[in-house]
């Protein structure tokens, strides 16, 4: 039998994994989450149970919701720094307004300067070229300076939290989160929009090759702009979810919640280049980094070194995750 007719050589059992791996992105990132749950287990015996797991989830979801904004921001080659301002914005308006307003009226008035962040951000990236970080950079420090004027216009007004919100952000139904109620149907829309819809195929192929998709005739900055005020609408949802979970809101509300939602956008494979990605393992990537969070507050770390700690296993986790996908 001559060489050509053989079977193809086994491949070494190294790269069959990494090709399996390759072909299902999500399993890295379950065996990753499953992992960090068993050790913190092992620390904290017997932290691992039902409230536990409402909780975790009742944290993550806000996080998930800004991860889904740069999730699509990035499958088009950009970051959206502004998400954190943006939700605080929303948050803060809509806790101020209660006194005055009924509570939808409120929600729907914290949004609008949302929607405002979002358009500005769509034209200067779509239409005036401005690359996206110096953008929602500039319009995030433009959106801090106007909430803090806005703060001094109605210090002596109070502020209060709507029931429906509170219900949302700390509630439970039969132990089960009730912001799922509200975090499923968005998640599955995000999802649904990026896989079967015409613009999530546009914003892959917009980050996987923009002179491409020029040429074939797409109205680039149509897609920018549409991107860029749906993600400012997100991040004020995200906003109104997370001052109900907390109950507090303040002028720096979510803006710790920005560079953790790039992260989990990355650790979830969204590739910063554009192009590949999807909200799915972004998901998981939140869920990963606040079960991270409670780990290292358990290991009673300095905040310092909790920071410096928790940067390196972002960094870890994203080039181990990205050399295992990455069949080569």
């Amino acid at each position: 039998m001559s060489d050509t007719a053989r079977t193809p050589e086994t491949l070494p059992f190294g790269r069959r994994v990494r090709r399996f791996m390759a072909d299902r992105p999500l399993i890295p990132l379950i065996i990753l989450l499953i992992g960090l749950v068993v050790v913190l287990e092992i620390l904290r015996p017997g932290i691992v149970n039902e409230r536990w797991v409402a909780n975790t989830i009742k944290f993550a979801i806000p996080l998930a919701i800004l991860a889904g904004c740069q999730t699509m921001t990035m499958l088009t080659g950009g970051i959206d720094l502004s998400v954190g301002v943006i939700a605080t914005m929303s948050a803060f308006i809509m806790a101020t307004q209660v006194g005055t307003h009924d509570p939808a009226i409120a929600i729907l008035i914290s949004l609008v300067p949302a929607a405002l962040i979002g358009l500005a951000n769509g034209i200067g990236v779509g239409i005036f070229r401005v690359h996206p970080l110096i953008m929602t950079l500039g319009m995030s420090l433009i959106g801090t300076g106007v909430l803090q004027v806005y703060q001094r216009t109605v210090i002596a007004t109070g502020s209060s939290i709507p029931d429906i919100l509170a219900w949302l952000g700390t509630g439970r139904t039969y132990g089960v989160p009730n912001a799922l109620a509200l975090f499923v149907p968005l998640a599955l829309l995000i999802i649904f929009i990026l896989r079967r819809t015409g613009f999530g195929r546009l914003l892959y192929a917009v980050g996987d090759n923009e002179k491409a998709t020029r040429i074939a005739g797409v109205h680039y900055w149509k897609v920018i702009v549409a991107l860029y005020v749906l993600s400012g609408l997100l991040a004020g949802v995200a906003g109104l979810l997370y001052v109900g979970l907390i109950k507090a809101p303040s002028l720096s509300l979510a803006v710790p919640l920005l560079l953790p939602s790039v992260a989990a956008a990355v650790i979830g494979g969204t590739s910063i280049f554009g192009g590949r990605g999807g909200y799915t393992g972004t998901i998981i990537g939140a869920l990963i980094l606040t079960v991270l969070a409670t780990l290292l507050t358990i290991l009673q770390m300095p905040e310092g070194s909790r920071r410096i700690l928790f940067g390196l296993i972002i960094l870890a986790v994203t080039a181990a995750y990205i050399r295992i996908t990455e069949d080569s």
